[in-house]
């Protein structure tokens, strides 16, 4: 009887990762192929961008695999922290809206 410690995945899942990825990849850059602009172009980039993260530590880490308590406390924080950068963005548009609003008529 032989021992084995650990798990084995199949292979065909990776195989079908990659084949995702590349097509994210390729969506990603015909974002910038197709000259899309503005608020449209940075959304699609950083859903493209956020999507292969989220394959990559899933299948590749092995996250999709490990307890949900470890789960919680590797992507918890990050998206904690992705949570206040926004509201400080919000504050900060608030702080330069105010500030042109009220100092506007100094010049």
């Amino acid at each position: 009887m032989s021992s084995n410690e650990g798990q084995q995945h199949p292979l065909g899942i990776y195989f079908q990762i990659w084949i995702l990825l590349f097509a994210l990849s390729a969506a990603s850059y015909m974002v910038d192929y197709m000259q899309f602009q503005g608020y449209l172009r940075w959304f699609l980039i950083i859903s493209f961008m956020m999507l292969k993260a989220g394959l990559i530590v899933a299948v590749f880490m092995h996250m999709l695999w490990e307890r949900l308590a470890l789960v919680y406390a590797i992507i918890v924080p990050p998206l904690l922290l992705l949570v206040f950068v926004g509201i400080g963005t919000l504050e900060g548009d608030y702080t330069f809206l105010t500030r042109e609003i009220f100092f506007a008529g100094a010049e």
